[in-house]
C-alpha cells in the first residue's frame, strides 16, 4: 500500500507551494507499523466525513491518497472539520514523516 499526504492552504501556504507530497510505502515499514497504518486507513475511509465541512480562514487542508491493489482512494479533510479517524491517521503519518 502506498500512502501520499498532501497539505495545502493555511498560514504558511506560500512556504509549502513547491514542497512535494510525502509518500510512504507500507512495504518498507516493519510489520507492526504496516498493520497499524492499514488499520488507521481502514478506519479513516469508513468514518463518515464531518456533516458540516465548515470554513475557517487560513485553515489547512489535507489530501491522503491511498493506493492499494490497483485501487486509489482519496480522503480529504481540513482543520476546520476533521473526523477523529482522519485526525488519527494524519497524526500517525505526520509522526512517521517527521522521523524521516
Amino acid at each position: 500500500m502506498k500512502v501520499t499526504l498532501e497539505q495545502y492552504g493555511g498560514l504558511a501556504a506560500a512556504a509549502s507551494l513547491r514542497r512535494p507530497p510525502d509518500v510512504l510505502d507500507s512495504a518498507a515499514l516493519p510489520q507492526g507499523a504496516a498493520a497499524e497504518l492499514e488499520r488507521l486507513v481502514a478506519a479513516a475511509a469508513a468514518a463518515p466525513p464531518p456533516e458540516d465541512p465548515g470554513r475557517a480562514r487560513d485553515a489547512k487542508g489535507y489530501a491522503i491518497t491511498v493506493e492499494d491493489g490497483g485501487r486509489s482512494t482519496v480522503l480529504e479533510q481540513s482543520d476546520a472539520a476533521m473526523s477523529p479517524a482522519f485526525a488519527a491517521l494524519l497524526a500517525w503519518l505526520r509522526d512517521r514523516f517527521a522521523r524521516g
